[in-house]
């Protein structure tokens, strides 16, 4: 298959699987009622940030797909994958700031583990984790705040 094809593909499944996990696990009433830090940002601003962010993070797993010795990256963007889908659900879901902090935090170490194990295979899979990689230590900021103002 055409690596065009296949990184639309993976653009367009990031995409609807980070659609789908957020729109099943809206923030709501419970957290408009949460104490925020003052850099909380406006709520408008989360859906088309997240939207850039998974089309880049499509673009990574296109670029990581056709490398050779591929499998360990492979692994560890299945493993940030896996922690990403899993924060809303605890987070807004659950309505635990707590247990998405225990997710959130493990899930930006595997995308700064992503970057360093591609940066000398693969720059251009690396550099396109990097705004993902500050998104989340933002978000991992925010969380934390939100758990100690709470």
């Amino acid at each position: 298959m055409n690596k065009t094809v296949v990184m639309i593909i993976f653009m367009v499944a990031c995409v609807a699987l980070g659609a789908l996990s957020g729109a099943g696990n809206a923030p709501g009433e419970w957290y408009q009622s949460l104490n925020k830090p003052f850099f909380h940002p406006p709520g408008w601003i989360f859906a088309p940030v997240w939207t850039v962010l998974y089309v880049l993070i499509g673009a990574a797993l296109s670029a990581t797909w056709f490398d050779e010795n591929n499998m360990r990256r492979l692994q560890i963007f299945a493993v940030q994958a896996v922690l990403n889908l899993l924060w809303s659900p605890a987070f807004f879901g659950l309505h635990s700031p707590v247990l998405g902090l225990v997710i959130i935090v493990p899930l930006l170490i595997s995308i700064m583990l992503f970057i360093a194990v591609s940066w000398p295979l693969n720059r251009w899979a690396a550099w396109l984790f990097v705004p993902y990689a500050a998104w989340v230590a933002f978000a991992t900021l925010l969380n934390l705040s939100i758990v100690l103002m709470n």
